[in-house]
């Protein structure tokens, strides 16, 4: 099943359950994907939406950096919730033994030799994973095998 169908079944559910907080972040995902649909003028392929799903991600990451720095307990309970609720349409994460093979493999396609390589070495790393790896998380480690 595609996620715009998966999306729209777990929403169902989630109106029938009366789970507010997942129905409003279903919603809210599946608003966020048609809109990149309309941006581009044409349905979605996976990348793209993995993409789109990986933005939000961290979009709701840094909300909960952001209210917990400011005491707003409240607003980072429910962006928590919702952070969890996205996170079951992306695919399963890699380990970082997983990550960390695929960044020397790329240093070592592209020939990068300092951290001056490192924006051609994350060019060709983030569309392999993209959706399977925290992004902040590779650049991490890719800053840190260059050095």
């Amino acid at each position: 099943m595609d996620i715009n169908g998966k999306l729209s079944a777990e929403m169902i559910a989630a109106a029938k359950a009366k789970d507010k907080v997942r129905l409003s972040a279903l919603r809210m995902l599946k608003t966020a994907l048609h809109n990149k649909e309309i941006d581009l003028m044409r349905p979605l392929n996976e990348a793209e939406t993995l993409q789109v799903l990986s933005a939000i991600v961290k979009q709701r990451k840094d909300s909960i950096e952001q209210f917990t720095q400011g005491g707003r307990t409240d607003l980072v309970e429910k962006e928590t919730a919702e952070l969890k609720v996205i996170q079951d349409f992306l695919p399963a994460q890699m380990s970082d033994e997983e990550v960390e093979a695929i960044i020397k493999k790329t240093i070592a396609e592209c020939g990068a030799a300092s951290v001056k390589d490192m924006g051609k070495v994350m060019k060709l790393l983030m569309p392999q994973l993209t959706g399977k790896a925290d992004g902040k998380t590779v650049g991490e480690k890719v800053k840190a095998l260059l050095s």
